[in-house]
C-alpha cells in the first residue's frame, strides 16, 4: 500500500519579496516525499487561503522576514477558517519575536522557525502535526 503523502502549500503572503527560504523550504519538504505547492511572490492572505483550498493541501508553510506576521499569518488562518478549511494545519516562520510568538501559538499557528533552525526539525513538526490533527492518527 503506497503512503499517504502530505500537500503543503508554501506561501509568502504580503509583501515579502525574499523567498531564498522559501524556496529552500520547498526543496526540502520535496525531497522529504511531501507534494509542494509554491503560491509564488507576493500573494494577498485571501489568495493563499484561496488556493490552500482549491489544492486540497493539509498544511499551509507562511514564511515572513518583513514585520508583518502579526496581520498576514492570523489572517490567512481566519480565511481558511471562514472558507471551509479549519483543519488545514498552518505553520510559519521568519524573523518572530518571542512575544509574538505566544500570540501566534494561542490562534493555533505552530512551527514559527527562524534562520539557522534545521530543516529536519521543520519536516518533523510538520509531519507530526498533520498526523495527529488533519489525520487524526
Amino acid at each position: 500500500m503506497k503512503e499517504r503523502r502530505i500537500r503543503i502549500l508554501v506561501a509568502k503572503p504580503g509583501l515579502d519579496g525574499h523567498d531564498r527560504g522559501a524556496l529552500v523550504l520547498a526543496r526540502a519538504f520535496r525531497d522529504a516525499g511531501m507534494e509542494v505547492i509554491y503560491s509564488g511572490l507576493l500573494p494577498s492572505p485571501e489568495q493563499v487561503a484561496k488556493m490552500a483550498i482549491e489544492e486540497d493541501v493539509d498544511v499551509v508553510a507562511l514564511s515572513l522576514l518583513n514585520g508583518a506576521h502579526m496581520t498576514a499569518f492570523p489572517k490567512v488562518k481566519r480565511l481558511l477558517e471562514k472558507m471551509g478549511g479549519k483543519d488545514i494545519v498552518v505553520v510559519g516562520g521568519g524573523i518572530i519575536p518571542e512575544e509574538d510568538k505566544k500570540k501566534l501559538l494561542k490562534m493555533g499557528i505552530t512551527g514559527l522557525f527562524g534562520p539557522g533552525s534545521s530543516l529536519e526539525e521543520i519536516i518533523e513538526h510538520i509531519k507530526e502535526r498533520v498526523r495527529k490533527e488533519r489525520w487524526k492518527e
